[in-house]
Parts: structure tokens; sequence; C-alpha cells
């Protein structure tokens, strides 16, 4: 199962609808990097490391389909794709780091615009399968962590479907559970998109893993209930200091598990670091329509008082001092964080 492929035949990128899951497994072709905009905009793909990915392929596309004959001026058209792909969703900081990466080789290019297009396509299919490799590197890792009969909270969904294969924190979870430990693993819903109850859910099932989805509001009393032995979330943007942005609920889910004694892992690739920021105070953290909240129903019946209003914050910050470890490609680390993250930064 891949989340992001390219269809040669059509010259696309093809993407799992994320929004029609799990009732329907139906994929989706990017012909444009304006389609790719829309599908990062409207969650049709997510989780950060897909949509940085995405956001590469778009950034082809665009090449592929520009008219511009000389190369100056492709490049400066480039360069303004590159900002409507990483405007699509702010706080993910994947997107960006591979924006600007292939914005890098694309300024030292210096050759036909013909052979560019083609140089741009490979670059997406080889940074793919990187992030393929780097998922079941950072996995094997992670899964060192887990025992046999552990009990797990997974927060959003990291997995297969948030990556282009394999996952993070989900990914460290189905690593375990392939190399034969039992375990069970408690599903945050995940309000207001559901991503837990949806996707979550869904890929265990795919796995055979066993699970139960619960309200983001109960992890706390699991824990209190000793029901839990570990948790484990992914990362949208961690700053140099290892405080984590992740999916709304999660800085809620670490001090529930750190008053129980229970250790807290954030999992994910270094390409997550945003090495420009010294502390979660300065991520930016994206707020949604409002109607993701209000847009309740019980049965038929909408449930919230007519007229009502709501926020709806994505994203929030998890304090490095709550936080067991972080997993990443190069191992476990461990506190302090900062000097850990910059040495592995420095040396990329």
């Amino acid at each position: 199962m891949r989340t992001i492929v390219w269809n040669e035949k059509q010259k696309s990128v093809e993407i799992i609808d994320q929004n029609a899951l799990p009732l329907e497994y139906k994929t989706v072709n990017l012909l444009t990097y304006q389609d790719v905009v829309f599908a990062i905009q409207h969650m049709t793909v997510r989780g950060a490391p897909a949509i940085g990915v995405t956001g590469a392929y778009g950034m082809a596309l665009a090449a592929l389909h520009s008219t511009k004959t000389e190369l100056d001026a492709m490049k400066a058209e480039l360069h303004q794709v590159a900002q409507e792909i990483g405007n699509a969703r702010p706080t993910a900081v994947n997107l960006w780091n591979l924006i600007n990466h292939t914005l890098a080789y694309i300024n030292q290019f210096d050759g036909h615009v013909d052979e560019l297009k083609d140089h741009l396509l490979n670059l997406a299919h080889r940074l793919a399968e990187e992030d393929v490799e780097t998922n079941v590197r950072l996995s094997k890792y992670g899964a060192e962590l887990i025992n046999d009969g552990d009990h797990i909270v997974h927060h959003c969904n990291t997995g297969a479907l948030a990556t282009v294969d394999y996952g993070t924190a989900l990914g460290v979870i189905r690593m375990a559970h392939e190399q034969g430990k039992k375990i069970h693993v408690y599903v945050d819903e995940t309000r207001p998109r559901l991503q837990g109850a949806r996707l979550t859910a869904w890929e265990l099932k795919q796995y055979g893993i066993p699970y139960d989805i619960i309200t983001d509001s109960s992890s706390g009393h699991l824990m209190q209930m000793g029901l839990v032995d570990k948790v484990f979330f992914g990362a949208d943007r961690v700053a140099m200091n290892g405080d984590v942005a992740n999916k709304i609920g999660s800085y809620m889910l670490a001090l529930a598990a750190v008053d129980n004694k229970i250790p807290v892992y954030s999992v994910f690739p270094v390409s997550t670091v945003d090495a420009e920021i010294s502390s979660g105070k300065e991520i930016e953290i994206e707020q949604r329509d409002s109607r993701e909240v209000l847009d309740i129903t019980l049965g038929k019946e909408i449930v919230v008082p007519s007229g009502a209003t709501a926020v709806n914050y994505a994203f929030d910050v998890t304090p490095n001092r709550l936080l067991t470890g972080l997993v990443t490609e190069h191992g476990v680390l461990y506190p302090p964080f900062f000097e850990k993250l910059d040495k592995i930064i420095r040396e990329e």
C-alpha cells in the first residue's frame, strides 16, 4: 500500500483519497500542480511526510506543463509555484523542506529546459523512495521500545497513509507486530476530522493488529486504570529544542501520560525538524474551517445551537519536558534534545 505513486501513463501523481476512507478505497490522479495544492489544502493527502513528497511531485508537474523555453524564465515560474505549494498548509515543515531541496536543485541547474523537467521528476521519485527507506529504518529503532504484551495509545494517523509507505509512529507499531510481538492499540478518534477512527483503525485492520477506538478524552482514564504501557504519536514540525507540534490533542495526551509515569514517544524523520526555530513557541499553528467542529450530527440532527461559533486549531505543541524520547531514522534520542538534533542536522 503506497499512498503516493507516479502514474506514467497519465503523467500524474496518483494518491489514495483519504477523505473517502474507510467507507471507500479509491485513488485520485493529480494532473497539475494546482491539483496538488487543492489536495493538500483539502486533506485528500495528509501527514507531513506524504505532503512533502506530494509537494515535490507538484514541482515536477509544474515543470512538465511549463511552456517556458528559456531556462531563466522557467526557473522564475517554478519559484512562484513553490510559494503556492508551500503555503498550502503552514504547520508541516516537511513540505517546505522538500520544496526548498527542489529549489536548490533548480537554482544550480544549468542545461536545457527539457532536461530540467526530467531531472525534477527523477528527484521526486528519489525523495519518495527515501521516505519509505527512512520510515522502515526509524520503525526498526522504535520497535525496540515496544515489549510483548504492550497496550499502546496512538494519536491521529501516522501510518502508510501519512507517508509514502510504512509510516512513522504507526510504522513503529506495525514493525513490532511484524516481529511477532503481541500488542493492543487504543486508537484516539482524533477530533474533529477523525483521522484515528477513520484512518488508523482502517490501517490496523489491514495489518491484523488488535485495537479499540476511544474518544480523545478517554486516554487519561485508561492510564489511571493501568491499561496503558506507552504513548506514541508523530510530528508535523519539531523545534531544535525538541518541542513537537503535532495533531491537536497530543499535548493533553502527553500531560496525562507523564502524570501517570507512562513513556511518551514522538516519531518522525529528521526532515520534520525545523533548524530555523529554537522552540515550539515559534511554530505557526494552522487554524482550519470552524465547520469541521460544528458539523456534528446525532442521527440526522445537528447537535450544536444555531449560530454557534468554534475555534479549530489543527495542531498543538508538546514541550520537550513531557517527551521520554524522539524516535528518528538516526535512532532514539533522549534528553537533552538540542545538542543531539543539532549534531544530526549539521552532519546531514
